[in-house]
């Protein structure tokens, strides 16, 4: 016998930010919750300081090329412009990944919330 919310139906995923959500509800191996919603900011942080270290590894790399003299500088000074450009490509693609996650999830939930109407 199974228990379950006054507010879901039978076959409807919960939201992660009811009872039994968080690291409860990334282990849930039925998929009976909803976990993008509650993970996906903490993702976005982890995200974003992965591509500034990536951002500041290629300026680094691009200043260390310019010290060994010759056609490395041109380069090193290319790269050097360029890893805040390649960052914020990386950050935008990053963003709008999951922001289509998280679409997908807010849309299965307004399909599901829909049928109880």
């Amino acid at each position: 016998m199974s228990t379950q919310h006054p507010s879901s139906t039978p076959g409807e995923p919960e939201r992660a930010s009811s009872p039994g959500g968080g690291l409860k509800a990334l282990f849930d191996f039925n998929f009976d919750t909803f976990v993008t919603p509650s993970i996906v900011k903490i993702v976005y942080v982890i995200a974003t300081v992965l591509v500034a270290l990536l951002t500041i590894g290629f300026a680094i790399s691009g200043l260390t090329t310019m010290f060994r003299g010759g056609a490395g500088v041109v380069l090193g000074f290319l790269l050097l412009l360029a890893s805040p450009i390649i960052g914020l490509v990386y950050l935008a693609f990053v963003r709008m990944s999951l922001e289509l996650y998280y679409a997908v999830i807010r849309l299965s939930e307004d399909v599901h919330h829909r049928g109880r109407l």
